[in-house]
């Protein structure tokens, strides 16, 4: 593999990453991406860029750490996916100023820029506003808003769950006017 500039992936990511807007603060987009690891391999001809070592990429709100990120391009030299690997490989963003931090977890993290999916596998967790959510694999579709948990079929597991778990905060209750 060789070494190449780091301009049209950094820039690709960027657009990959900010097209997540239902978890992002509005202006995440538009700030600077910072990629950090210990080394990098990055090749043009094929598409993939691999860091390594303590791989701490942000932009905005929105953090993603890993041991080791892979980012791959389509031909047209778009985002493809972005895998994070760690013990466990961690994603943050907060979707609103008002609002709490999104928190996922998990061994690995697949980001799909074409559908906008973020792919939780293995000890898979997201915290959101006190609500968790835990299993094998866990989906969302930022585009749609939607979240699927469930069994991680056909991968070596570290810790197989039969069962998600989840915990649901109750919302709360307006207070009441008090009687005279």
């Amino acid at each position: 593999m060789r070494f190449v500039k780091t301009l049209p992936l950094l820039l690709g990511l960027g657009a990959a990453l900010g097209s997540a807007s239902t978890w992002a603060l509005p202006d995440d987009r538009e700030q600077p991406i910072r990629v950090q690891a210990d080394s990098a391999e990055l090749d043009d001809r094929q598409g993939v860029a691999v860091y390594h070592g303590n791989v701490i990429i942000t932009q905005g709100s929105m953090k993603i750490t890993g041991d080791k990120v892979t980012i791959t391009q389509t031909a047209d030299g778009d985002i493809d996916v972005f895998t994070s690997v760690g013990k466990p490989a961690y994603y943050e963003q907060r979707p609103a100023a008002d609002k709490d931090l999104v928190k996922a977890y998990g061994l690995t993290i697949q980001y799909f820029a074409a559908n906008e999916r973020i792919v939780l596998i293995d000890q898979a967790r997201v915290i959101q506003e006190g609500n968790t959510f835990e299993g094998e694999k866990i989906v969302y579709d930022t585009r749609r808003q939607i979240v699927n948990a469930g069994r991680a079929s056909g991968a070596a597991l570290t810790s197989p769950r039969p069962r998600i778990d989840m915990v649901i905060q109750p919302k709360p209750k307006p207070a009441q006017p008090q009687d005279p």
